[in-house]
């Protein structure tokens, strides 16, 4: 997803060359994924050339996997996500600063 949010939109044998060279992933390890992919509406697959485009932003991907994970870990509580992670950190003035400036604008 990463490829295709970055370059908008990329044949499905180049990103088989791109993913092969970082991850060492083959052929049709990627082309298996990118079938799920289209599968579950992430992505459209169109000829000539199988050129792969994004259906979903990456904002939006972001947002989904945030609520899952708040979802599975913390009862979909962001308070309770919050006062854990404040827990094991240790804020500057800065820090501090500017998580009141986000609380106050949202």
């Amino acid at each position: 997803m990463e490829l295709l949010w970055s370059n908008k939109e990329l044949a499905a044998k180049d990103i088989a060359k791109i993913i092969k060279e970082y991850i060492g992933w083959e052929k049709n390890t990627t082309y298996t994924v990118i079938k799920r992919l289209i599968d579950k509406g992430a992505i459209v697959r169109e000829d000539p050339g199988f050129i792969c485009k994004a259906l979903i932003s990456k904002a939006a991907t972001q947002e989904i996997e945030t609520q899952a994970l708040l979802d599975k870990l913390y009862n979909g509580s962001l308070s309770n996500f919050i006062a854990t992670y404040l827990a094991a950190k240790e804020l500057t003035s800065a820090d501090i600063a500017e998580l009141k400036k986000l609380v106050n604008k949202y």
